[in-house]
């Protein structure tokens, strides 16, 4: 079955990378950035290599890498482009970095909105926050059809059927209307690495910036008011008796106190 062309946005996140050391600021409600190394949001790398995959299944189409952030996120555009993505868009934030979901989602909708994407995808969730709201708020806005933790994507002309992980090892089949919002599991698929004709071609490839000044700007709804580091703690608790009391107060203490049962 022949699919006509698909315009695909991959909404993209930079993240302080795993080994990075995460100092708290002085005013402890975000952390010291002048430390961190940068990153893709790892979650993210799945959803664009999703959208390339689709897009060679198909034969041709437009995938579209969106980030919001500070000047330093162009790298991770940079990075979406040079694995085989077609253009960049920027939506240039100030030194403050903005946490609300529903905030955030609103800024992306009104850049994507005048776009008429056919699908977007996002990362399940950042590494730093992990809020998982983007894909799902964005979806909403724009009145397009949404699903989560996805897993396998099978694409027609006018709908894409979808593989949603749930709980207990259970599966969904999910078929959805285009225009849709999907945010990709982790593991859906093998990220490719940028070669080196992708990134010579990548520094000739367009990224188009807006400033967040010109977006719409709604009421925070979500903040982060204090991060701090837990104290670590251990107690010891000898159990003697009988072995009924023992176990008894074993499974006490997994339900009332580890409550892992």
């Amino acid at each position: 079955m022949c699919i006509r062309d698909r315009k695909i946005a991959v909404l993209v996140k930079q993240v302080p990378g795993s080994e990075s050391s995460l100092p708290i600021n002085e005013s402890n409600d975000w952390v010291d950035e002048s430390s961190i190394t940068y990153v893709m949001n790892p979650p993210d790398n799945f959803a664009l290599e999703e959208a390339l995959i689709i897009k060679e299944k198909i034969g041709s189409g437009e995938v579209v890498v969106v980030s919001m952030g500070p000047s330093r996120v162009q790298k991770v555009i940079r990075e979406g482009l040079a694995k085989g993505a077609d253009r960049g868009i920027h939506i240039q934030e100030d030194e403050t970095i903005e946490t609300d979901p529903l905030v955030i989602s609103e800024r992306f909708t009104d850049v994507l909105k005048s776009e008429n994407f056919d699908l977007i995808l996002t990362g399940l969730q950042s590494d730093d926050t992990g809020m998982g709201q983007t894909g799902i708020l964005i979806g909403e806005m724009l009145g397009l059809s949404t699903a989560t933790l996805v897993i396998q994507t099978e694409l027609s002309n006018d709908k894409i059927k979808v593989k949603r992980e749930l709980e207990s090892g259970w599966f969904q089949w999910v078929e959805l209307p285009l225009p849709a919002s999907i945010s990709i599991q982790s593991g859906l698929n093998n990220p490719r690495y940028p070669s080196l004709k992708g990134i010579m071609s990548a520094k000739k490839k367009e990224i188009k910036s807006v400033l967040t000044s010109s977006l719409t700007r709604g009421g925070k709804i979500q903040s982060i008011d204090k991060i701090f580091i837990p104290t670590a703690s251990k107690q010891t608790e000898v159990i003697d008796g009988e072995l009924d009391h023992v176990v008894g107060r074993i499974i006490d203490i997994m339900k009332s106190e580890v409550k892992v049962i």
